[in-house]
């Protein structure tokens, strides 16, 4: 019983999250209508409690979020979101096979990335 209260808790916990993220959202999107990020994060947080997505897979996706907006903050987020995103594309209900999808992901990222900023995100690259 002790378990069932615990999910049903940190299920309400998650929603209650989300909604105090989603009632200053529109600030973010004022600024940057075209970046759907953080709505992303906390829809996959919606999922979760809903049930139609893994832990692991909210995680990924709130984590790259949030790390994608804290590179406001301090630039080496941006690697961080980075990785997470893999994470993200790696999971098994991915729209593409599991390593695949986080090849095809880190590939995307690094195309999309400035040349002269690519040691800054991906340091173990050889072909910066």
């Amino acid at each position: 019983m002790r378990l069932d209260s615990f999910a049903r808790d940190h299920r309400s916990l998650v929603l209650w999250a989300t909604d105090c993220a989603e009632h200053v959202l529109p600030y973010f999107e004022e600024k940057y209508p075209k970046d759907n990020r953080p709505r992303n994060a906390l829809e996959a947080g919606r999922a979760w409690v809903r049930g139609e997505i893994v832990m692991s897979e909210a995680r990924a996706a709130a984590c790259a979020a949030g790390h994608a907006a804290a590179t406001a903050h301090v630039a080496s987020h941006a690697a961080h979101a980075a990785n997470y995103a893999v994470k993200a594309a790696r999971t098994p209900d991915a729209a593409v096979p599991t390593d695949s999808g986080a090849a095809k992901e880190r590939d995307w990222q690094y195309r999309r990335l400035p040349k002269h900023l690519r040691p800054v995100a991906f340091p173990a690259r050889g072909d910066n």
